[in-house]
This record gives structure tokens, C-alpha cells and sequence, in this order.
């Protein structure tokens, strides 16, 4: 399968960073401060941002506090993280313009992640501060392509979670997934699935690019 696109837009964690072991720590502890079901809150939590995940999953609490105490947890646990197979060989593929980071998380952490796998930081990342509404609205992937100076239609869009893709979608960017957390079969609404970056090909063609699944 070929895939044209002017520009890439990365999700961050389960995309480039292998984050799982970080993230599933950190719900359980939280859910289990708050005698909430782990599994519920990770259901929910996957792509989307701490204050939404907390809205969603525990309404009668402090949506900005708690989200406070969720991201301090985060920063403080670097132990597992991993760069996805064959994103280091891909972003260093790419001109420095041609991509971008859109994620749920914050930019101290996100820089952090990257940072603590060897990953470049992109000129452009947009975080959770950047937008008022988080995935899955189209907010984030939206700005990401401004950012670049693109329409959101121009752009690739790789994500690992239902919520980033349908935010994707919403903004008009085409998809590929990674099954880095969840199978193929849930990740509905996808051009494509891939397990990592290991076998994709980018190649320039004019002022655009050629992605080779």
C-alpha cells in the first residue's frame, strides 16, 4: 500500500515512545487512590489527556488536581521506556520541517520521553496546554498541520489509540495505526495498520512524499 502526504504528524506515546509500562503504572495507582476499577481507567485514559480521563472516568473529582497528580507521576517514572522499533530510523529520514508531534501529554513530558529514548525533538509539538479541546476532537492535529503550514489533508497521521484517530479523521488527515497497544481490530477507521516502523518506506517525490506499507 502507497500513501501520498506533504508532511507527518506523530502521536507520541505507543507511536514513538513505548510508554506502556509508565502509563499502566500510573492509572492503577491513581484509579486505586480513588477505589476505581484499573482496567476501566485504562480503558479510558488510552490517547486522551490526563484532565480528560479524569472527567470521564471520575466526574465527582477535581478534574485540574487530580490531572496535577497524574502528569507528577508520570514525569517521575522514565523506567521501561523504549523508542518504538524503526522510529529512530524514520525520523531521521524526514527534513527537520517535514514533521511534527501532536500529543495528549504535556511538553515537559513529552520532552522527556523523547529525550530519555534518544528520540530528536521536532521544531513543532503540540501538547495538551496547545488546545482547548483534547483528542478526540480534531484540535490538536488541526493546529499541528497549521504549525507546518499545511492542510490537515496533506498530512499523515500515525497514531496507536481510537481517540487519535478519530481526531485524525475529524481533521481530515489520513491514518495509520500501530498494534504497539491495541490489535488491529480495534483500531476502526484506520488507512492502515502497521506493528512498528521497521518495514515502512518514505521517499521524496516532488514536494511531497511516497509512505510504502
Amino acid at each position: 500500500m502507497q500513501i501520498s502526504c506533504a508532511a507527518f504528524l506523530f502521536d507520541l506515546d505507543g507511536v514513538l515512545v513505548d510508554s506502556r509500562a509508565v502509563v499502566e503504572r500510573t492509572c492503577r495507582r491513581w484509579a486505586l487512590r480513588h477505589q476505581l476499577n484499573p482496567e476501566t481507567v485504562l480503558r479510558i485514559a488510552h490517547g486522551r489527556r490526563s484532565r480528560d480521563t479524569v472527567k470521564a472516568a471520575a466526574p465527582h473529582l477535581e478534574a485540574d488536581r487530580e490531572a496535577a497528580w497524574i502528569d507528577a507521576a508520570e514525569f517521575a517514572d522514565v523506567d521501561g521506556l523504549s523508542a518504538v522499533p524503526g522510529a529512530a530510523e524514520l525520523l531521521a529520514s524526514l527534513p527537520a520541517g517535514s514533521w511534527a508531534v501532536v500529543t495528549s501529554c504535556g511538553r515537559a513530558l513529552a520532552e522527556l520521553r523523547l529525550r530519555s529514548v534518544g528520540l530528536p525533538i521536532p521544531r513543532i509539538v503540540v501538547t495538551s496546554e496547545d488546545v482547548v479541546q483534547g483528542k478526540p476532537a480534531p484540535d490538536g492535529y488541526q493546529l499541528g498541520a497549521k504549525r507546518l503550514g499545511l492542510d490537515p489533508a496533506r498530512c499523515v497521521v500515525f497514531e496507536d489509540a481510537p481517540a487519535g484517530i478519530a481526531a485524525a479523521r475529524a481533521a481530515g488527515a489520513r491514518a495509520i495505526a500501530l498494534t504497539t497497544m491495541l490489535a488491529a481490530a480495534d483500531l476502526a477507521g484506520a488507512d492502515a495498520t502497521i506493528p512498528d516502523f521497521t518495514a515502512i518506506r518514505v521517499r521524496p517525490e516532488h514536494d511531497a512524499f511516497v509512505v510504502t506499507i
